[in-house]
């Protein structure tokens, strides 16, 4: 892959002063091979393939970051989804797999080890019932584990039991780390249609055709898309922006190949995809709400706001795709509201709801994410605000997703701080009314007629 001077002066500035970074490299490793009627002899057979496997991804991410003059923010590892390989067990506490896995990253250095997962959008096995009743204990005596579940998709509709007893593990793990501000949550989501190359946590996993070991990347570049449109100017018309982000995005694109490719080259592994998500962090400057600003709304959540994301997200993706044939994951942009600086604010000056936050997850990359509501939050509201975010990513064909946290002892308009990427929440308002009605006829919202394809 060869560059310009050009790009690479552009490369230069765009690290320096708009905090483009590459957001993660992220490992993914099969552990099929580590199934065993014995829930120990699993344990033991993970922790030794994951360290095996990753001991050099943080020490590799470290020294290409050097060579290339690039920051690496998070190493992370990814793999198989633990209620398959936990099937042969027939164990019901799944809690000493989750420690096996968490020492592990322990062991090799990385942020976050996701893969603590399950794929129920039809129904229960006995080893994902199993999962579903350790997540909460695990989230809470794990520091780098992550749980993802998948509870619809658009070929099999949605699995309303699902939804509701996800809705019972969210407020479980809230209640078990409401001492540290419910942070287990924050490790915690719940898919329609989930993809199986997700560089990002808390879903990060791999899927059943995904390789013996595979290296995925998240770029990011809010900084560098705000600065490319303040550039641009506020007279230039819509066709205008749209280019200008989808140029940046190409840029960021290929970096983040080529740091992709470089680094699974040195570890020996083989390439997967490089997924061009707009990732916000807390940060002044590296904010997706700043640029929907400067794309022409007073505040984020104002009229127009769904709008424009559309325009963002597609552009990104047109950049991405003219750069490599390899951009997969989610890509396109990121919404979580307590990790964006210019939407926390948003949210403290009431432009931002939960309403309009679950209109722009139509068009965004993933879906509510990192939303605080109160700590008594009833499960039933719980279910009905998963259930309704499920249904957009099922009728329109696309990933949604639904990271939410019940803060113990706080109300609409409170916050809490998480720290570091996770930022500042501010708890939602998720209304007086009750779906009560609809969670407990139970059962599963049939597949749409656009899920009946081949």
């Amino acid at each position: 892959m060869a560059f310009t001077d050009q790009e690479i002066l552009e490369t230069i500035r765009m690290v320096e002063l708009e905090t483009l970074d590459i957001r993660t490299t992220t490992l993914g490793i099969n552990l099929l091979d580590c199934a065993d009627p014995d829930l120990e002899s699993t344990c033991e057979k993970v922790y030794s393939k994951i360290v095996h496997h990753g001991r050099d991804l943080v020490a590799i991410a470290e020294s290409i970051a050097a060579d290339y003059g690039v920051p690496i923010v998070n190493k992370r590892i990814a793999v198989t989804p633990a209620a398959w390989i936990a099937g042969p067990c027939g164990e019901e506490n799944l809690v000493p797999l989750a420690r096996a896995m968490d020492a592990a990253a322990d062991a090799v250095g990385v942020d976050y080890i996701g893969g603590f997962t399950a794929y129920v959008h039809k129904g229960f096995t006995r080893a994902d019932a199993a999962l579903f009743d350790s997540i909460a204990p695990a989230l809470a005596e794990t520091d780098h584990v992550c749980a993802s579940v998948n509870l619809a998709s658009t070929r099999a509709g949605i699995n309303m039991d699902a939804v509701v007893r996800f809705a019972e593990v969210v407020a479980r793990t809230a209640e078990l780390t409401a001492d540290r501000g419910a942070i287990g949550c924050a490790k915690l989501v719940c898919f329609a249609n989930a993809v199986e190359d997700n560089p990002f946590v808390a879903g990060a996993h791999i899927g059943p055709g995904e390789p013996e070991t595979v290296l995925n990347v998240g770029v990011s570049g809010p900084g560098a898309v705000r600065s490319a449109l303040e550039r641009l100017g506020p007279d230039a018309d819509l066709l205008a922006v749209a280019e200008t982000i989808k140029r940046t995005a190409f840029k960021v694109t290929r970096m983040g190949e080529l740091v992709g490719r470089e680094a699974a080259r040195r570890l020996g592994t083989s390439f997967g995809i490089v997924d061009v998500s707009l990732a916000p962090t807390p940060a002044v400057g590296d904010s997706v709400s700043d640029i929907l600003e400067l794309m022409g709304v007073d505040r984020t959540g104002a009229p127009g706001t769904t709008a424009l994301l559309a325009l963002l997200v597609d552009a990104v993706k047109k950049g991405g795709a003219m750069a490599s044939s390899s951009v997969g994951g989610l890509s396109g942009a990121f919404i979580p509201v307590s990790e964006d600086a210019g939407m926390i604010a948003a949210a403290a000056d009431g432009a931002l709801s939960l309403a309009k936050l679950e209109a722009m997850t139509s068009v965004c990359s993933v879906g509510l994410d990192m939303i605080a509501v109160p700590g008594d939050t009833p499960t039933a509201t719980i279910a009905g605000i998963v259930a309704d975010e499920m249904a957009i990513g099922v009728i329109n064909q696309k990933t949604t997703a639904v990271r939410l946290m019940p803060i113990p002892g706080r109300g609409p308009g409170e916050t809490v701080e998480l720290g570091g990427l996770l930022g500042t929440a501010i708890v939602q308002d998720p209304g007086a009314f009750s779906c009560r009605g609809l969670v407990e006829r139970a059962g599963r919202v049939p597949a749409p007629l656009q899920g009946y394809r081949n």
